[in-house]
């Protein structure tokens, strides 16, 4: 149960992560009125989330099943 938590909210930091690289770099442009459209720090803030997702689901699929 503890592991498909894990799976789940490491896909969802991914997923929003991604989201805010799109926003932010104008790929991803909705809503249209979002702040975070064409702001680029909201890419730095998306790549750290996506990767720290990366890392909770590197970490999870390690651990031993119990």
């Amino acid at each position: 149960m503890r592991r498909t938590i894990g799976y789940i909210i490491g896909l969802l930091m991914v997923l929003l992560g991604l989201i805010w690289i799109g926003q932010g770099s104008g790929y991803f442009p909705y809503p249209a009125s979002s702040f975070m459209i064409a702001q680029t720090i909201w890419v730095l803030w998306g790549v750290i989330l996506a990767g720290a997702g990366v890392v909770v689901l590197f970490i999870i699929s390690r651990l031993r099943r119990g």
